[in-house]
């Protein structure tokens, strides 16, 4: 097997870049999963709750919302809570930017680990790239003449190996960074989008 003579020739350091690489795909599967199953979620509380904001049905909408833990139905909360005790627009878009801003921790969270996973997998890789050629000129120092060049050139060739698994494992991590972050972006506008039309639909300009 070819990858794994090549993984076995990169030296001890190619196990925590396995274990970086290993977290960022965890990382990466659950947020996808996350933002995924919550984007689904919005859209349909959106579909179920239009009517009842409509009709201006504020405490059915909250006793709808009141069973569901997701952020937006959070945000809601927050603006039909005020809204009960108070109609001032500029208040319940307070209340409501105060439910985004308890929610969007949880929507951006562990993303930003990918970008610096993966920078710690490209500086591993070139720590034992490094570490590998001081062994192999340390090595070849004390062989004999007629061998040194062939010596130094296998060892050259095994201490590139965690450079490259290094960034093997980056590239990956950095497209994932991208698109989810991308992802997250369009789930926090799509929050944002809906908070603005609860406000609209609700609460009557003076």
């Amino acid at each position: 097997m070819e990858i794994v003579a090549f993984f076995q020739a990169g030296g001890e350091f190619m196990y925590p870049i396995l274990a970086i690489l290993a977290l960022g795909l965890a990382i990466a599967l659950e947020r996808f999963f996350y933002l995924t199953v919550t984007q689904y979620k919005t859209q349909k509380i959106w579909s179920q709750l239009l009517p009842m904001l409509k009709a201006k049905d504020v405490e059915r909408a909250l006793s709808e919302t009141e069973q569901m833990n997701t952020p937006l139905a959070r945000i809601f909360n927050y603006g039909f809570a005020r809204l009960a005790s108070s109609s001032d627009r500029v208040k319940v878009e307070a209340a409501m930017e105060e439910g985004l801003m308890e929610a969007l921790p949880e929507v951006e969270q562990r993303t930003h680990y990918l970008a610096t996973l993966a920078n710690i997998a490209t500086l591993l890789g070139l720590l034992g790239t490094i570490i590998g050629l001081i062994q192999a000129f340390t090595a070849v120092a004390g062989a004999d003449p007629a061998d040194k060049a062939d010596l130094l050139s296998a060892s050259t060739s095994v201490a590139m190996n965690t450079t490259a698994f290094g960034l093997i494992a980056a590239i990956p991590m950095l497209l994932m960074h991208s698109y989810l972050q991308s992802k997250t972006s369009r789930l926090v506008d799509n929050l944002e989008m809906a908070a603005v039309k609860c406000l609209n639909l609700v609460v009557d300009d003076d």
